[in-house]
């Protein structure tokens, strides 16, 4: 008999962060826009629709739609095998790389989504930006289909997995980044900073519904709870004072940022003040966006308490069918 707690206690992570909670004032018109234009590709389950809808003004657009793209890359590749998940991230690669080129009949709905989107972006989107964009990107598409074998692993490989470092290139759309800022060492370890604060509070906050849909293999929290033999509550701890050390190793970080010439160090400081929004914003949108909680995040983000959901079988229908094979078990394209 499980006697474990049936509640599970979240620790609030971002009581210390300095970058408070903001809103873009074109926010809701650039949502409903957005909204819109995603449905009519009816990508999405009526169910799937249904949780999705509960969560310059040009850049805000591009950056929704990523929002948008990044949600149904992972409802499709989450429920599939390796095989399947790497084809489609082939597709998606391949949609990002050739913008303009007629998606072949039959083809999974991802690469006509991840085109169009890419074929906007770009017009109106700096060289730099495409760059560090695509290089992101693909290094995140590529990792979905890795496996993790211990902590420190995990870590390295869900900096990929969570989604953050093309989410983080968003904030420079519209200027010209030069590649010796975005690729310098300290620059980087600042951006995986960012990716593990947002890893930690995904992987807190979506392990009640991961494990009641058996889902929860690649989490952060289940992978403590093997590897140190910790129960819940142990582990969810072992997260929030790991989050601690990397917002202070973030901080620090900030002090040894070097200087590239006034103009750019001005680029600079907006690149990573909307990155250290992006943690603030991801932890924001777990709680408010119904896709964890429904419409009980505020409640539970005031309260700490999550009841632990039971196990259910989910049968998520698979995507697997929509990419075509050969008789060798890989991607034929036709």
């Amino acid at each position: 008999m499980d006697t474990r707690p049936r509640v599970i206690y979240l620790p609030d992570t971002m009581t210390n962060w300095p970058w408070p909670r903001a809103m873009n004032p074109h926010f809701e018109v650039v949502k409903a826009e957005v909204d819109a234009s995603f449905r009519e590709f009816k990508a999405l389950s009526a169910e799937s629709q249904e949780a999705f809808d509960k969560d310059d003004s040009e850049h805000l657009r591009i950056a929704c739609e990523f929002i948008n793209v990044v949600i149904i890359v992972d409802e499709y590749t989450d429920v599939e095998n390796a095989a399947v998940a790497e084809a489609m991230a082939d597709i998606v690669i391949d949609a990002l790389n050739n913008p303009h080129k007629t998606r072949p009949e039959g083809e999974c709905i991802l690469g006509k989504i991840v085109q169009q989107f890419w074929a906007r972006t770009i017009q109106t989107a700096s060289l730099s930006f495409q760059r560090h964009f695509l290089y992101s990107y693909t290094a995140y598409l590529r990792a979905v289909v890795v496996e993790a074998l211990d902590i420190s692993d995990y870590i390295k490989l869900r900096r990929d997995t969570c989604g953050t470092k093309p989410a983080i290139a968003i904030n420079e759309i519209g200027m010209d980044l030069p590649d010796e800022v975005f690729y310098h060492p300290i620059i980087v370890g600042l951006v995986e900073c960012i990716a593990e604060l947002m890893l930690i509070d995904n992987d807190m906050i979506s392990y009640n519904r991961e494990q009641a849909t058996g889902s929860e293999n690649h989490n952060l929290i289940t992978i403590l709870m093997v590897e140190l033999g910790l129960d819940r509550s142990g582990a969810m701890a072992w997260a929030a004072r790991y989050h601690t050390e990397v917002e202070k190793r973030f901080t620090d970080g900030l002090a040894k940022v070097p200087s590239w010439g006034r103009s750019t160090d001005v680029l600079v400081k907006q690149y990573l003040d909307g990155m250290a929004t992006w943690a603030r914003a991801n932890h924001c949108w777990s709680y408010e966006s119904q896709r964890y909680f429904g419409t009980k995040g505020p409640e539970i983000q005031r309260t700490r308490l999550v009841p632990l959901l039971p196990k259910v079988n989910c049968k998520a229908a698979s995507a697997a069918e929509k990419i075509p094979f050969n008789g060798s078990d890989q991607p034929g394209w036709h």
